[in-house]
């Protein structure tokens, strides 16, 4: 369930991500039903990565018994300790789910070091 918390005169909540880590990339997936690309803003400044949106009212004409969806603003910050090529970022958001690509830089990739048989 979406963490939500009152803040001053607003509702804000914590999205869900997971984050997959590979040789050559991190990529993260954030979980945003009925967010829109407008009204995202998405940055990596000195190794942090900061995701601050706005997910409107759904459903504003009925009465809810329960709800679970985050609604309002929403904003979430992780501390990026890879090397990460910032120019190379991608971000695409489809069916309510923002996937983020952070590519790492060559010198953080892994390297194989070759093993030469001795005299």
């Amino acid at each position: 369930m979406a963490v939500a918390e009152r803040t001053r005169n607003a509702t804000t909540y914590v999205p869900r991500f997971d984050i997959v880590g590979t040789d050559e990339e991190l990529v993260l997936f954030g979980d945003l039903p009925g967010v829109t690309k407008e009204s995202l803003d998405v940055r990596f400044e000195n190794g942090e990565l900061m995701i601050e949106g706005n997910v409107p009212l759904r459903h504003a004409e009925c009465e809810f018994v329960y709800g679970e969806y985050g609604i309002g603003d929403f904003h979430r910050r992780f501390t990026i300790s890879e090397k990460i090529d910032a120019e190379k970022i991608s971000a695409e958001l489809h069916q309510g789910v923002l996937t983020l690509h952070l590519p790492k830089v060559e010198a953080a990739k892994p390297h194989k070091i070759t093993v030469k048989a001795g005299h």
